[in-house]
């Protein structure tokens, strides 16, 4: 028998291993057909909705999470993970749209979505994503004032102003947000001003009166500010109406206010569908099994966020007290009218990053 020249063996040997790498390729890439890549923010899925999705369904469910829009923003930007459906916030959503990142949605696979999301939260998530083009609402809330009523006093009983932040009363009692956002909104309002303001002026007058408000604070937070006010470590603070029922029931002595009487920011989350996502049908079967009236209800018991599904709250409100209710499904004269945050540009971008720099360093 002939013997064949070595470079026809050679290159017979590499034919045969990227023969094999094609087949082993194409056998991963069947297998993903039953995969959904998720990313998210912490903790914003009850790991039981999820196990359920994979057992209905027989999609298997990869989870990466997220704790801010703008670390999530760079990581699908650049393409590094190739994920199918993202929950990112109002803003930026729209950033992300406007960028040319997402693809629109095909409604005609989300009856429960068509059906039981609220057309009050359809149309305020209009003012960032026209339409309703690339997003559905997912969670919802404001931005208020949590305080304790034994060491914050007011004549009629109630705190409903942000002006009690800068109250020289509370020194070294008050925490904030650690976020640029929420933390201007707060001294916007307060001049009468938008919190999606683009002029440097009232940006700028804004650091000024939070610089001024500096010697007050005991620490601008996250996750910390849950802490601080359910021990009792400080009088008062911002956080998410998201937050409140279980600060509330963690310590009897602490009362909410979801919007302040010179506004708040109305937040909302929603689902996306990345462009460059792999497993599209998957993603808006996702989406909409977590509209589904006993799934959105399952996930609001273990979130206690707001939720913008019409069908739960005749489901779960035999479990909760009165005040509980009226967090997490207030009268619409709570929400409507309030601003909900826009992507005001790359350049206003960088200002708000610049300013906020200036309050924490000064």
């Amino acid at each position: 028998m002939k013997r064949l020249p070595i470079f026809l063996l050679l290159l017979c040997f590499v034919t045969a291993l990227f023969t094999a790498g094609c087949d082993s390729f194409a056998e991963e890439e069947a297998e993903g057909e039953d995969t959904l890549y998720i990313y998210s923010w912490g903790d914003y899925l009850d790991p039981d909705v999820i196990a359920q999705f994979e057992e209905e369904t027989g999609i298997h469910v990869v989870l990466d999470e997220f704790d801010t829009n703008e670390s999530m923003y760079p990581r699908v930007k650049e393409g590094a993970t190739s994920y199918d459906l993202i929950c990112p916030s109002d803003y930026m959503i729209q950033k992300m749209a406007e960028n040319d990142l997402l693809q629109p949605l095909d409604y005609s696979q989300l009856p429960n979505a068509k059906k039981y999301i609220g057309e009050d939260f359809l149309k305020q998530a209009e003012s960032y994503d026209p339409g309703n083009r690339y997003s559905i609402p997912y969670c919802w809330g404001t931005v208020g004032l949590m305080y304790n009523k034994k060491l914050v006093h007011a004549e009629d009983g109630a705190i409903d102003s942000w002006s009690v932040l800068f109250d020289p009363a509370y020194k070294d009692e008050i925490l904030m947000q650690d976020s640029a956002r929420d933390a201007f909104m707060i001294p916007l309002r307060l001049m009468g001003d938008s919190m999606n303001t683009k002029d440097p002026a009232e940006l700028e007058a804004a650091r000024d009166m939070l610089i001024a408000q500096k010697p007050l604070v005991q620490a601008y937070g996250v996750d910390d500010i849950r802490d601080k006010l359910a021990s009792g470590e400080a009088a008062l603070g911002v956080i998410y109406s998201g937050e409140a029922i279980n600060l509330l029931k963690a310590n009897p002595d602490l009362a909410f206010c979801p919007a302040p009487k010179e506004g708040t920011n109305l937040w909302m989350d929603g689902w996306v569908i990345p462009k460059q996502a792999k497993h599209v049908e998957n993603a808006h079967k996702f989406i909409d099994f977590l509209c589904r009236p006993d799934i959105a209800a399952k996930n609001f018991e273990a979130l206690g966020y707001s939720t913008p599904n019409t069908a739960v709250q005749s489901i779960v409100e035999e479990d909760m007290d009165e005040e509980e209710i009226e967090i997490a499904f207030p009268d619409p004269s709570v929400y409507q009218g309030q601003e909900t945050y826009q992507y005001l540009g790359e350049a206003i971008d960088k200002l708000y990053t610049k300013l906020w720099l200036q309050v924490k360093v000064e």
